[in-house]
């Protein structure tokens, strides 16, 4: 097995396809706007789309205090509005199936659905939601994501005013893709769903318009992949005491 470190670049002018030495999938993680992006793929190309586009809810306003006090966050305006109809049109023609976190708020551009994924927070009484709805393209029941307040936050300071926890993104992945396939994500924020996509064999192909998020979320995929392929067991060599004629490493064998 190629145990050799792997890096992550991926530049402005040139995105990269990084490539884990234990996942049979691959992240091309690209810094620019979805819609131009989109243009480059022919009909169907995604398997699947996972987005989490702006809900316009305007949580971000100037000052960097939106309708909650998130104040850990520099002042943008990304969340003034939802994407227009020629978003939603280009991702159904670039992808078979879609989920929409916040589709409640862009009703005007999806048509019914029977298949709504639930986030249950976990949380009551908060200043935040108690959960956040998505839309699917798929003709199934209604699930719910059951997690609670302390799961969630154990995954450390948010880097994105609205980042999902990696394990959301794992169940959504267990549930609606599967190895090999291909995903896109159009706005990346965090980077959640590549860490859950690395870890699935998936295929993504992820946008982020934002520089300041986009460099955030890379560096946190580098680390978080890295450090788990570091401390996987097929990666961990010990040395045992050996006869005086044997000079080589024992592998520990998961």
């Amino acid at each position: 097995m190629d145990t050799a470190p792997f890096t992550l670049e991926i530049t402005q002018d040139a995105p990269a396809v990084f490539h884990a030495p234990s996942c049979s999938g691959s992240l091309d993680l690209r810094l620019g706007d979805c819609m131009e992006g989109m243009k480059t793929f022919p009909d169907g190309h995604f398997d699947l789309a996972i987005v989490d586009p702006p809900y316009g809810i305007k949580n971000t306003k100037a000052g960097g205090r939106g309708i909650n006090g998130w104040n850990d966050f520099s002042a943008k305006e990304w969340d003034s509005n939802i994407p227009d109809a020629g978003y939603f049109m280009e991702l159904r023609r670039v992808s078979q199936n879609q989920i929409v976190w916040g589709g409640n708020y862009m009703t005007e551009h999806l048509p019914p659905s029977m298949g709504w994924v639930f986030w249950d927070k976990g949380q009551r009484d908060f200043s935040l939601a108690d959960g956040e709805l998505a839309w699917t393209s798929y003709n199934k029941a209604l699930r719910v994501f059951d997690m609670s307040r302390g799961a969630c936050m154990a995954e450390g300071k948010k880097q994105h005013p609205t980042q999902k926890p990696v394990a959301l993104y794992k169940w959504l992945l267990a549930k609606y893709a599967k190895p090999g396939m291909r995903v896109l994500d159009t706005h990346m924020g965090s980077g959640s769903i590549a860490i859950a996509a690395h870890y699935a064999g998936i295929h993504l192909t992820a946008y982020e318009i934002d520089a300041d998020y986009f460099h955030a979320a890379k560096a946190r995929i580098a680390r978080e992949t890295s450090q788990a392929e570091l401390f996987s067991p097929h990666n961990i060599k010990v040395h045992t005491p050996l006869p005086a004629s044997a000079s080589d490493e024992t592998e520990v064998k998961p």
